[in-house]
C-alpha cells in the first residue's frame, strides 16, 4: 500500500453537513447555543457533541429515513477510484456520529472503513454518544482523535488529509498533502501549512492526480 487518505465526513464527503441537519430536525434549538459555546472555546468538542445528542429525540426509523436522504459530493466516488488505482486506502474520519456516516455512505453505494463517535440508542426516542476513539492526549480534545488514526501502523509511507473544519487541524499538520476547504483552508493559510485549496471533490481529484504524478513514484 502506498499510503492512506484520511477524509472528513460532515461538510466534506457530505457537503450539506448531515449532523447539523439531524440536530435541526430532531433537537431542541438549544443545540445551536451549545455549538456556539464550542466555537468560542467554552466547551470541548466531546462535551459539545455529547450535550447535543442528549437533546436528540427521534426513533431509529425516523433518523435513518432522514439520513438516507442526504447526498454526498457527486465527485467523491471518482476520488475513491483514483485512490484505489494508486494503492491509497481511503479512510473516513469523523468527529460526528457513526450511524450518520454509515447510513449516508450505504445510501450512496460506498463501502469504506470509517471511524466516528458511537451513537447508541437508549430506547424510544433517546440516544447517547460514546467515544471509543477518544485519547487523553488529543490536542483538540476531540471525541474521535483523528491524529490517533493518522499515527497507526501499516498506513503506508504517504499520509494525505482532506477536510473542512477544526477537527482536521491536527491531522493536516502531520500530512504530506492537505486538500482543504472552509475553516481548514483558513487555518492552513494562517499557520503556513502547505495545502491545496479545494471547493469540492472535482478539485480534489485534479489536485491529487497531479500531486501523485509528481511525487508518489519517488515515495513508492
Amino acid at each position: 500500500m502506498l499510503g492512506t487518505v484520511y477524509v472528513d465526513f460532515d461538510g466534506t464527503i457530505a457537503p450539506s453537513d448531515p449532523t447539523d441537519n439531524v440536530f435541526d430536525r430532531f433537537c431542541d434549538p438549544a443545540w445551536r447555543e451549545i455549538e456556539r459555546e464550542w466555537q468560542q472555546g467554552l466547551r470541548t468538542a466531546r462535551d459539545c457533541m455529547a450535550s447535543q445528542v442528549d437533546l436528540l429525540r427521534a426513533t431509529p426509523e425516523a433518523l435513518d429515513r432522514l439520513l438516507r436522504s442526504f447526498p454526498i459530493d457527486p465527485h467523491f466516488p471518482g476520488f475513491v477510484e483514483l485512490c484505489r488505482r494508486w494503492r491509497l486506502q481511503v479512510v473516513v474520519v469523523s468527529d460526528g456520529m457513526d450511524r450518520v456516516v454509515r447510513q449516508v455512505l450505504q445510501a450512496a453505494g460506498l463501502k469504506l472503513p470509517f471511524f466516528a463517535n458511537r451513537l447508541q440508542w437508549l430506547g424510544g426516542e433517546r440516544w447517547r454518544l460514546d467515544f471509543p476513539f477518544a485519547r487523553s492526549d488529543c490536542a483538540a480534545a476531540l471525541g474521535n482523535c483523528k491524529c490517533g488514526h493518522g499515527l497507526r501502523a501499516g498506513g503506508g509511507p504517504i499520509q494525505i488529509a482532506v477536510g473542512d473544519g477544526r477537527s482536521d487541524f491536527c491531522l493536516a499538520g502531520r500530512s504530506h498533502l492537505v486538500l482543504a476547504k472552509g475553516q481548514l483552508a483558513v487555518h492552513c493559510r494562517s499557520e503556513k501549512i502547505p495545502h491545496w485549496p479545494i471547493a469540492d471533490f472535482s478539485d480534489a481529484v485534479a489536485a491529487l492526480a497531479g500531486w501523485l504524478a509528481r511525487n508518489a513514484r519517488k515515495s513508492a
